[in-house]
């Protein structure tokens, strides 16, 4: 750990990375708090997961057709956005079990993204960094996208928090109050996709789910209220981040993995104290 922060004021990769993590808790403590208290993490596994089609199709798009505006970020984007779309409608327009919704969409969209890399010419390294993270390599350019991300989260979700509050705890309170709870919903859900897309580059397609909920439901023993919930959520993704790439840098360890082991071990041991202080936290 002492190698990472002597070399953290020289190398401006280090520098990026770690505002990286700061950007991605802001985000991963708004949606990763309503994910949890709205209990949908697998919707949030399964959009994480379908994005490897966006992935693919983008990079073959690029590699065979030369579309090379049309980055694999571009194609997660949608993928993701596209995955909360049909979740979204399927349960409400069509009535159908959404566990099946989920799993169909988790499996498809990787099942797309497999067959467009499978087609596309030479090493696809770079869709293998999406898969197991690459922090260490976000630009500067990521950096602008990343807080554009959360400034658009906190203008929707500032004004909306009240209606969010009543969503994620009483639905049928939030309806004698008008409020349009699926309408609601759908909108959460999108603004899951993009938050799932921007920590892909901290945890990857693979561990992201785990990061978007793991520090929540830590929170949440300690949180009275779902603003705190987002605050302190926030604070133990941005630190858990960071202490994960101290911890795996000199010995050269995935970074992504370490930073979930560390939220897990946090998460149980918190659950463990919790349980034996009789201490009981937020609930859904």
């Amino acid at each position: 750990m002492t190698e990472f922060f002597a070399d953290l004021p020289r190398f401006e990769f280090l520098q990026n990375a770690v505002m990286a993590c700061v950007l991605a808790g802001l985000a991963c403590g708004v949606m990763g708090s309503y994910v949890v208290t709205r209990r949908i993490s697998s919707v949030a596994g399964a959009i994480a997961h379908s994005i490897l089609g966006g992935l693919g199709a983008a990079r073959y798009c690029q590699v065979v057709l030369g579309w090379t505006w049309f980055t694999p970020m571009t194609g997660a984007v949608l993928m993701a956005l596209a995955s909360a779309l049909v979740i979204s409608w399927v349960r409400v327009a069509l009535r159908e079990r959404e566990d099946t919704v989920i799993q169909a969409v988790w499996a498809v969209g990787m099942a797309i993204g497999l067959l467009f890399i499978f087609k596309t010419p030479g090493y696809n390294e770079d869709l293998m960094s999406y898969l197991f993270g690459s922090i260490l390599m976000v630009t500067q350019r990521d950096l602008w996208v990343m807080a554009g991300l959360d400034v658009m989260l906190l203008v929707v979700c500032v004004p909306l928090y009240s209606r969010m509050v009543a969503v994620c705890f009483d639905e049928e309170f939030a309806v004698t109050r008008g409020i349009d709870v699926q309408l609601n919903h759908l909108l959460m859900i999108c603004l899951v996709a993009l938050t799932v897309v921007l920590l892909v580059s901290v945890a990857g397609i693979v561990m992201v789910i785990a990061l978007l909920t793991l520090p929540a439901a830590t929170a949440s023993h300690f949180s009275g209220r779902l603003w705190h919930m987002m605050v302190l959520s926030g604070v133990l993704t941005a630190v858990l981040s960071i202490a994960g790439m101290a911890v795996s840098y000199e010995p050269d360890l995935p970074v992504g993995a370490v930073i979930i082991v560390l939220a897990a071990c946090v998460y149980i041991l918190v659950v463990i104290t919790a349980r034996a202080r009789g201490i009981r936290g937020m609930r859904a």
